[in-house]
């Protein structure tokens, strides 16, 4: 069930700092990639928050497999 599916009391927001620890980046890369959209968020104030599920999907449709050479 994607994050926009679940009731807002079930899904798990994040902040910056900490998905830059999950994705191993800095904050800055953080606030890149919500700014350019490809993390989506909600702005609380200030801050961001980041659903949890999103920066999986994120990771998951990132990934590349290391080309084989012949």
């Amino acid at each position: 069930m994607a994050a926009a599916e679940r009731p807002l009391n079930e899904v798990v927001f994040l902040t910056v700092a900490e998905v830059a620890s999950v994705m191993r980046v800095s904050k800055m890369t953080v606030y890149r990639l919500v700014h350019s959209g490809h993390l989506p968020a909600i702005r609380v104030g200030r801050s961001f928050r980041v659903p949890e599920q999103a920066v999986h999907e994120y990771l998951r449709g990132s990934y590349v497999e290391a080309e084989k050479s012949a």
